[in-house]
């Protein structure tokens, strides 16, 4: 008995490859994208090549997610070690090598271009500390998540040093997003957050002492102090550490209900906004499209959030569970503090707002974080199938 098979069609094999994303996920990023595309028009226009360049970053980053979409979870784990390794070499080669700009010495050049390390372990982290609790499942022991303290401790503080304090933040968010979302009990969560409630109440009740003149704190950098200090009180430097985020509420608060129309933020396009198409635009966003607008642009970041957690809850493994979870706090960590930031509710610490900042680099790594949650999302239904 003769037993033939019929070839599947070019289109049957491509099939998969171009339509396997995750519909939701897809929509709620499109939305976010188009919101980022808008505004970045409005707000740089006038500001040499920002907009085409943006959109071209969003290209770039739709390359990523596709690619990174096709590779299997399975596969993601065999390059968790050697990138972790490869991010704490590069962030040691800026601690001896590396190029100090505007006084922060966060770049290193490797011959054909000048890259910033830091990036990567925003990626790198996370996979690695998947990859380790994914080898302890099922006896996972107190020693185990010491081992992940200290993993995330090591790139912190190499970042930290440089010092970025924006970047330290988003790669602390995502390792304690892996070892929460791993097993910590809350008897150690609960804790860590009292003493940092404390710590932030001490803060503002010895905001004198703290931010007079010629203080020296230990434990702080003179510019991170300042920074402290203008969020606690804007208003005693007016034209220097608080006019951004004197001139980012104002903006907001002038936006009203429904905003001043698409292209007509007066402190946008008369250049009151400091950074207004990176660190600050939300706060030209804010004054075009009001109340209204911001409502709509936090449920569509909300809906990418909620989407990202289901895809980590259904996923088939331990490790996809966890890279999925601690990738969707990355894009809630940077969406927070950066909208934090603009509104003065948090220091200013030079976080991009996802799919709507202008940056390279930011758009490019979140592409490679959104392509890894493709992946896992394409993993479960294959499995499904």
């Amino acid at each position: 008995m003769n037993v033939t098979f019929e070839r599947p069609s070019l289109w049957q094999r491509l099939k998969p490859v171009l339509f396997g994303f995750d519909p939701a996920l897809t929509f709620a990023v499109l939305l976010l994208c188009g919101a980022g595309l808008v505004i970045m028009y409005s707000a740089g226009y006038d500001h040499g090549s920002r907009f085409p360049d943006h959109a071209r970053n969003m290209l770039i980053a739709a390359a990523v997610v596709f690619v990174v979409a096709q590779v299997p979870p399975q596969k993601l784990m065999l390059v968790a070690v050697p990138l972790y390794v490869t991010g704490i070499v590069l962030l040691l080669g800026v601690e001896f090598f590396g190029i100090t700009r505007k006084g922060a010495t966060r770049w290193l050049n490797v011959g054909f271009t000048v890259i910033q390390p830091s990036e990567i372990m925003k990626i790198a982290l996370p996979l690695m500390l998947a990859w380790w609790f994914q080898r302890r499942e099922g006896q996972l022991r107190v020693p185990d998540f010491l081992v992940a303290g200290v993993i995330l401790a090591v790139p912190a503080a190499l970042i930290l040093r440089q010092p970025d304090l924006g970047t330290t933040l988003l790669v602390l968010a995502a390792g304690l997003a892996v070892i929460f979302f791993a097993g910590l009990s809350w008897k150690l969560v609960i804790p860590v957050l009292a003493a940092g409630a404390i710590g932030i109440t001490a803060l503002v009740s010895l905001e004198e002492r703290i931010c007079a003149p010629g203080v020296d704190l230990k434990v702080l950098h003179e510019y991170q102090r300042q920074r402290v200090c203008t969020l606690l009180d804007p208003t005693k430097d007016p034209l220097g550490k608080g006019f951004h985020i004197i001139q980012g509420t104002i903006a907001i608060g002038s936006g009203g209900l429904t905003g001043k129309g698409f292209m007509n933020g007066t402190q946008t396009h008369l250049e009151f906004i400091p950074e207004r198409t990176t660190d600050f635009i939300f706060a030209a966003y804010s004054e075009e499209f009001g109340l209204a607008g911001n409502l709509a642009l936090i449920l569509g970041f909300l809906f990418l959030i909620f989407r990202g957690l289901m895809i980590a809850s259904e996923a088939p493994t331990l490790f996809s569970r966890l890279l999925a979870g601690a990738v969707t706090l990355i894009f809630f960590t940077y969406a927070f503090v950066n909208m934090g930031m603009v509104s003065g509710i948090l220091p200013v610490v030079g976080v991009p707002l996802p799919f709507i900042s202008y940056g390279g680099t930011a758009m490019v790594t979140l592409g490679l974080g959104l392509g890894i949650l493709m992946s896992i999302a394409r993993s479960k239904r294959f499995m499904q199938s």
